[in-house]
This record gives structure tokens, sequence and C-alpha cells, in this order.
């Protein structure tokens, strides 16, 4: 079977089961598959695949077929312009918080303490690192799982990081930070069931954000202001249509948060400061 053959065969099987984008997610894969860079394929399209590299695609198929996030079958997930190793058990990056990532970097005093706070793969606080490598950078997560990701992450990227896992801010009791990014979860949890099939393959304790989705907002408020140093700035990602609750429960002494946009123009993330 030819490129064009194998491709054209993939497309329809994820056409059939609704996966969005059939026809990109087929070259994904065998592009993944093949370690050839974004478009390489055009060029192979009359090439014969031999029955290993045919079986292997058609079972990587299968799992995309069956609503498998593409990450978790490819085994990466782009962030920030870098390649972040992404397997299940781990929230997949995402380009909604490119925008945050971004904005850390900006108002990142120079050597500014760092945490990631609920850190995933790390993107987020590596992300930082890279375009700010004198920044100083810890990344937290409850899941042990996601602290060996982001360990790992910081070994193949080359950013130097510390990582320390528990719950919230436990990992750091005792310690101030210049600058706190954080994607906690914030998905309503009777909202869980009806997300696209593709959410239902991520960790739960990375998404079910409680009755209103606003769990761990409310523990940010109550609690971050004793991570932050004076003047420190906490940027905390929120869901859709949450950026104003979720700014509304962040009092004294903290000054009143701004609201700000991901690259698609949508409210995205608070940028809460300490005003002492």
């Amino acid at each position: 079977m030819t490129v064009r053959e194998a491709l054209r065969e993939a497309e329809g099987r994820l056409t059939r089961a609704d996966v969005p984008g059939a026809a990109l997610d087929a070259a994904l894969l065998l592009e993944g598959l093949l370690g050839l860079p974004r478009l390489g394929l055009f060029a192979r399209q009359g090439e014969a695949l031999d029955a290993e590299t045919l079986s292997a695609y058609r079972k990587w198929v299968s799992r995309r077929a069956l609503r498998e996030p593409l990450q978790y079958i490819l085994g990466e997930a782009a962030f920030m312009g870098r390649v972040f190793v992404c397997r299940p058990g781990v929230l997949i990056p995402r380009s909604d918080s490119e925008a945050m990532c971004a904005r850390a970097a900006g108002v990142a005093a120079r050597g500014a303490r760092v945490l990631d706070l609920c850190c995933g793969t790390g993107c987020l606080g590596l992300g930082l690192k890279l375009e700010r490598p004198d920044a100083r950078v810890t990344l937290s997560d409850i899941s042990p799982a996601a602290c060996a990701l982001a360990r790992e992450n910081a070994r193949r990227l080359d950013a130097e990081a510390e990582v320390v896992q528990g719950d919230f801010f436990a990992p750091v009791a005792g310690r101030v930070f210049d600058l706190i990014l954080s994607n906690p979860p914030y998905i309503p949890a009777d909202a869980l069931p009806g997300l696209q099939p593709e959410v239902g393959f991520e960790p739960p304790q990375a998404l079910d954000g409680g009755a209103d989705g606003l769990s761990f907002y409310r523990r940010l408020a109550a609690e971050a202001a004793a991570f932050l140093s004076p003047g420190g700035v906490l940027l905390a990602e929120t869901g859709d249509g949450q950026a104003e609750d979720a700014a509304q429960l962040f009092g004294s002494p903290f000054s009143p948060p701004a609201v700000r946009p991901d690259l698609s123009g949508n409210p995205r993330f608070l940028e809460i400061r300490r005003a002492d």
C-alpha cells in the first residue's frame, strides 16, 4: 500500500468515527510514525509502506478513531514553539495557555522566583524559563506522574527547574515567590460528561474544578498572598465565561484583578498583583 492509499484509508476510518479534521490527523499520525516534519508526506505519496509500518499506522489510526487525543498517540505536544513530551495521565498543553506564558515572561523581574502551580507537563514554567533563562523556576503538582513528566521535559529542553510534588502550596511551605503561574482545574463537575470525547482521556484530577468550577480559585484567593512577595504577581488561567466570577474572589491584599485575553482574543487569564 502506498502512502497516498494509506492516508486515504485512514481518513475514511477517522471520518466515520466523527474525528474532527480527519485528513489532517491522518497525515499527522503518519508523519509522526515516520519521523517526518510537517508536510513531509507530500513528496512521498507514491512510496510503498512496508508491512510493519502499515500495521503500526493502522493501530495508531484505530486509537484516534476511539477519540484518544492525537498528542497522547504521538507522545508530544507543541507549546510556545517547543515540543513537550506528553503522555496519558497528565493534562495536554494547549495553545490557549500560550498568551499567559508570554505575559509571564514580560512581567517577571530579572532573577524572579517563579512558581508554576499545578504544573502538569511543566509547559508554563519551562516555557517561561526558556524565554527568560534568568528566572528561578519551581514546578509543583499533586500528581507524581505530572512531576515525573515535568522533570523529563526539563531535561529534554535543557531548562533548569526545581520540581516538587504535593497538594497545592504544601510543597513550598514557608517560601515566597515573585511570580506565580497556575492553570488549575476549572471545569464544573457536571459539565465534564458533556465535553468532547478526547477530554475524557485526560486525568479528571486536572480538570474537575468542583460544582461551579471555581474551587481552586477560592483556594488561590485564600492562600496565594502568603506565597507572593510584596508587589508579586499571580497569573491564573480561567475557563470560558469564568474570568469575571473568578476575579470577584480576590480581595485584600490584592489589587483589582485584570482579565487578559488569549491569542484568539477570548478572556483567558487573570493578572493579580499583591498590592503591598
